[in-house]
C-alpha cells in the first residue's frame, strides 16, 4: 500500500442514516450465523476477526445446541457456520448434525486451505449427506496475489480442495451440491462488478486447473480487526473510510445481512452480525446468551451501528 493523504472525517453512520431520512432495524430472523471459534491455520491480511493459529476460542457442544435449539423455536431458515476456520472446532461433525435436521439450509464457511491440516472426510461426507452449502473465501484466480493475502502455498491448497469437492459433485452443475465462492479486494478498495468478476474467475478456474463453483460473492472488506491496522500502518485508513462513506447506497440497507441475522460468538453471546461481534458492539446493547434470546429478538429494534457499517452499506452492499 501506498501512503496517501485524505481529510479527516468523522465518518458518522448514524449521522448518515439520518441525513438520507433512512433507518436500520431488525426484522424477522432468517438466518442464524455462528461463529464456532476464532482458530484458524491462517493469518490472513484482511481478517476482521484477527483469527489466526495462536487463538484457542471454540464453541463447546453445550452452546451449539443452545444455538440449535433457539432455531428450532425461532423458525430460522438457514444456520450459516463460520470462524476462523470451523473445521478446527473438534466438534463441527455434532454441529452439523444437528443443524442439518432443524432447518432446510446449512451453510459451512471455509478457507479451504485448512484441510491440509486436518483430516475432513468426516466432514465432507456429512456435508454431502445432508447437502450443506459449501461457501469457500478465494481471494484472486492469480497464485501469487492469493498467496498474499493468505500465505504462502495456500493457493495451491485451494485448488486442490476444489478439486476435491468438484469430484463429490460440488459446484458442478445439476448436483445439488453447492459450491460458492467469496472474494475481498485485496487492495484498500470497492470491489468491481459482481457479474463481470464472476466471469472471470469462471473462465480462468476452468481453464487453467479444471475446477468449477456455482456463483462468486464479491464483498467490500470491513475496516476492522487485521485489516485495519494494516490501513492505519500504511497511513491510508482515512482514504478507505472516505471511499467507504463516498459509495454509501441507501437503497442497499432494506437487504442488508444484519437485519434478518442473529450472529453468535464462540460464547453464545449474540451479535446483529460477524462485523459488529469482532467489533464488540452486542446486539441490543448489551450481552446477552444466545440460550436467553427471544423469538423474535426483538424485531423493530435499531441494529448496533458503527463506522465499519460504510462497507456493508457501500455500492450494492452486504447481502
Amino acid at each position: 500500500m501506498k501512503t496517501a493523504t485524505c481529510p479527516t472525517a468523522p465518518w458518522s453512520f448514524a449521522s448518515t442514516l439520518k441525513s438520507n431520512s433512512v433507518s436500520l432495524v431488525r426484522a424477522k430472523p432468517e438466518i442464524l450465523q455462528l461463529n464456532i471459534g476464532l482458530a484458524c491455520n491462517q493469518t490472513c491480511a484482511h481478517c476482521h476477526l484477527e483469527a489466526g493459529p495462536d487463538r484457542t476460542e471454540l464453541m463447546d457442544s453445550t452452546t451449539m445446541a443452545q444455538a440449535v435449539e433457539y432455531a428450532r423455536r425461532s423458525g430460522v431458515k438457514i444456520i450459516d457456520i463460520t470462524g476462523g476456520a470451523p473445521e478446527l472446532n473438534p466438534n463441527l461433525l455434532f454441529l452439523l448434525d444437528q443443524a442439518a435436521g432443524h432447518v432446510p439450509t446449512v451453510i459451512l464457511r471455509s478457507n479451504l486451505s485448512v484441510w491440509s491440516t486436518v483430516d475432513v472426510s468426516a466432514i465432507l461426507e456429512c456435508c454431502v449427506k445432508e447437502q450443506v452449502v459449501i461457501t469457500a473465501s478465494f481471494p484472486s484466480t492469480a497464485a501469487a496475489e492469493f498467496d498474499r493475502v493468505r500465505g504462502e502455498g495456500a493457493f495451491k491448497t485451494a485448488i486442490e480442495a476444489i478439486k476435491r469437492l468438484n469430484s463429490l459433485g460440488y459446484g458442478v452443475p445439476d448436483s445439488g451440491l453447492i459450491l460458492n465462492l467469496v472474494s475481498n479486494p485485496t487492495a484498500p478498495e470497492l470491489p468491481p462488478n459482481q457479474i463481470q468478476m464472476e466471469q472471470a474467475f469462471r473462465e480462468a478456474l476452468k481453464a487453467e486447473h479444471g475446477v468449477e463453483f456455482n456463483d462468486l460473492l464479491v464483498f467490500a472488506n470491513s475496516p476492522l480487526g487485521r485489516f485495519r491496522k494494516r490501513l492505519v500502518a500504511a497511513g491510508v485508513y482515512d482514504c478507505y473510510m472516505d471511499t467507504l462513506a463516498k459509495a454509501f447506497n441507501p437503497g442497499a440497507l432494506m437487504n442488508l445481512m444484519c437485519r434478518s441475522l442473529v450472529s453468535v460468538a464462540w460464547d453464545g453471546s449474540v451479535y446483529d452480525c460477524d462485523f459488529n461481534l469482532a467489533a464488540g458492539l452486542p446486539a441490543g446493547g448489551g450481552k446477552k446468551h444466545i440460550s436467553k434470546v427471544e423469538d423474535d429478538v426483538h424485531i423493530g429494534d435499531p441494529i448496533a451501528i458503527a463506522p465499519h457499517c460504510f462497507a456493508c452499506a457501500a455500492g450494492c452492499g452486504f447481502t
